[in-house]
């Protein structure tokens, strides 16, 4: 699932991860046992970039993460 803001990406997981579980790098598994990814359209930019050294810093960042936050990935690229 993309979303755009950090409010949608807080949104859906928020409902999705009640009753169920959470999952590394934006997964989390719903009350019936469905899998989701919760993505911001941001990230696809951010691992795209030209700078290989900016991407993995991006990378890191969200390994270390179950819900995707927008600004921490931010801080990682512009670091």
């Amino acid at each position: 699932m993309k979303c755009e803001t950090q409010a949608e990406v807080d949104y859906y997981w928020d409902r999705l991860s009640d009753g169920g579980a959470e999952q590394p790098c934006g997964w989390v598994n719903d009350r019936y046992g469905l899998s989701w990814q919760i993505v911001p359209t941001v990230l696809g930019r951010l691992l795209n970039d030209r700078d290989a050294a900016k991407a993995q810093r991006v990378i890191q960042a969200m390994l270390q993460m179950h819900k995707i936050d927008i600004a921490t990935l931010n801080q990682a690229y512009a670091a």
